[in-house]
């Protein structure tokens, strides 16, 4: 009996452990959450003030990386009053440039993960590194944004989310570490409320739907396989098609004040255009 007695809170330990693990986020590959405090919002122009990475292995050993960015122009007092970052705090960080390669190397071999991070988080880092020279790849990357899930369920914000799925409160709200921790916590609370999503990354975006992603900026939209503009006079119309008619709309956009990203993508659709075209 003694024994008996002794072993319960044992097993009873080993069974709790065994149901969470069961509950957990299960990764073949580590999955880096991201966020970022900003001098504005605009992709073309606005720069990295903090960024933090929070990044978790498939064993579920989790690191954190936070870094002050000088975002090298000044920040806007709206941001300012909503991360509670000033110029003053960022003047000795060190430049984008020169945390680059850290910061790559970090998100090497990363699926990547936030909230609201393929429309503005992901897009903007991926600005940043085209800005410095930085190869930074998201093709064969799987991305998965937070937001998107709560959205389908429940429609909410990053607080509000953090409130109805993890039951807390979330301190330090736009501190990019909280909030890139705040976002990891959701996710697993998600994916205990709804077992439709599974476990893995890949069956959560095969239930939320894998957005195929041109460029972040969203001026090109795919449309059966082929890359078509989503804005101004040629909107539906194939890209590819417009730049055999008017060569000229490539350099108009160029010049213009169009993300790099936007303007990467659209190098990439000239040359095979003009390959073909040859």
């Amino acid at each position: 009996m003694i024994l008996q007695r002794a072993t319960k809170p044992y097993l009873y330990r080993q069974i709790f452990k065994e149901k969470l693990l069961e509950l957990m986020l299960k990764l073949t590959k580590p999955l880096a959450f991201i966020d970022l405090e900003t001098t504005g919002t605009n992709l073309g122009i606005d720069r990295i003030v903090e960024i933090a990475i929070v990044k978790i292995l498939p064993d579920g050993s989790r690191s954190v990386k936070r870094k002050l960015i000088n975002p090298e122009m000044p920040i806007s007092k709206n941001s300012s009053d909503v991360h509670g970052i000033t110029d003053e705090m960022v003047k000795d960080a060190p430049t984008f440039k020169q945390v680059a390669h850290e910061l790559k190397q970090v998100l090497d071999g990363c699926d990547i993960a936030g909230y609201n991070s393929n429309r503005f988080d992901i897009p903007l880092l991926v600005e940043e590194f085209l800005r410095v020279q930085v190869e930074f790849d998201i093709k064969g990357r799987r991305l998965v944004d937070v937001q998107k899930i709560f959205h389908q369920m429940e429609q909410r914000t990053l607080s509000a989310a953090y409130k109805f799925y993890c039951s807390k409160n979330l301190e330090g709200a736009h501190s990019a570490e909280a909030d890139a921790s705040a976002t990891h916590e959701v996710l697993e609370a998600q994916i205990e409320r709804y077992p439709v999503l599974g476990h893995t990354v890949d069956s959560i975006l095969k239930t939320i739907g894998e957005e195929v992603i041109v460029d972040f900026a969203r001026r090109f939209v795919m449309e059966n396989g082929v890359e078509v503009f989503n804005f101004g006079k040629f909107k539906g119309r194939a890209v590819a098609d417009v730049l055999k008619a008017e060569p000229q709309y490539y350099d108009w956009m160029m010049k213009g004040d169009f993300p790099q990203h936007t303007k990467q993508k659209l190098t990439e659709i000239y040359t095979r255009t003009m390959l073909k075209k040859a």
